[in-house]
């Protein structure tokens, strides 16, 4: 995709990678670039980085991102890519996640993904097709150190990527996944066991990030890696799940694996 004259919407747009993304799609000639954000301060300012519209909005509550989609289009027009970017990592492991935490999770990581897709694709198939690009994580093909509640729900959101591509291609829906490892934000920023796992192979900064993703939504790529290493990682890992498997086991008692 060529966002020259494209409109977007990105949410989780208040900071870190998502605010990278606005100003970078913003630079790459998009029409507009909608800031989506819980907090309604921080989607504002990063809206006035590049003078668009932002909207507060819960990307775990439906009639929130039903709300996005009708603002914008109404607002501004036809909605050419979604980048459904807000994540939480809440770093809990087996015995300290309790429900709600395994719910913020799954609502934020992975139905924001499908309440998006729901409301959109309809309207992108009668305009002859659309974009989507889901933020996941390197953790969403490699699991997660530390993080239970992490590492399910983003593998979770790359199945549902992969379903979305799979039966939404001949409609003219294109998926493309974005799976990092570390990269400097608020998340990384906590200093869990979770990050410093993440870091193992260094930390990529948010602009750094957004110039990978625009060189890969070029070529349309479904699996988007900023770090190179990760597809090795995952050719180990479905190349001898056993060895693999023990290898992130010493790599956890090193690190400390809780948080």
């Amino acid at each position: 995709m060529n966002l020259k004259g494209k409109i977007a919407v990105v949410t989780g747009a208040g900071s870190g990678i998502g605010r990278a993304l606005v100003v970078r799609f913003k630079a790459e000639g998009a029409k507009h670039v909608v800031s989506v954000d819980i907090d309604a301060k921080n989607a504002r300012q990063t809206a006035d980085l590049i003078g668009d519209l932002s909207i507060e909005a819960d990307v775990s509550n439906e009639n929130d991102l039903i709300g996005v989609i009708e603002k914008t289009e109404e607002q501004v027009g036809p909605i050419d890519i979604f980048c459904s970017n807000a994540g939480v990592g809440l770093g809990k492991d087996l015995y300290s996640a309790t429900n709600e935490d395994w719910q913020i999770s799954w609502d934020i990581n992975v139905m924001s993904h499908v309440y998006a897709a729901r409301h959109l694709v309809p309207r992108m198939v009668e305009r002859g097709g659309g974009y989507f690009l889901n933020t996941a994580s390197a953790a969403g093909v490699l699991n997660q150190i530390g993080s239970a509640t992490y590492g399910v729900t983003k593998h979770a959101a790359v199945g549902f990527g992969e379903w979305l591509a799979i039966h939404h291609k001949h409609e003219g829906i294109k998926v493309s996944m974005l799976c990092p490892q570390a990269v400097r934000t608020a998340m990384y920023r906590q200093g869990t066991a979770s990050s410093a796992a993440a870091g193992v192979d260094g930390v990529m900064e948010p602009d750094e990030l957004a110039d990978v993703v625009v060189r890969e939504l070029e070529k349309e790529s479904f699996m988007i890696l900023p770090h190179p290493i990760v597809l090795e990682y995952m050719r180990n890992k479905t190349s001898n799940y056993d060895r693999w498997i023990g290898g992130m086991h010493k790599l956890m008692k090193k690190i400390g694996g809780i948080g």
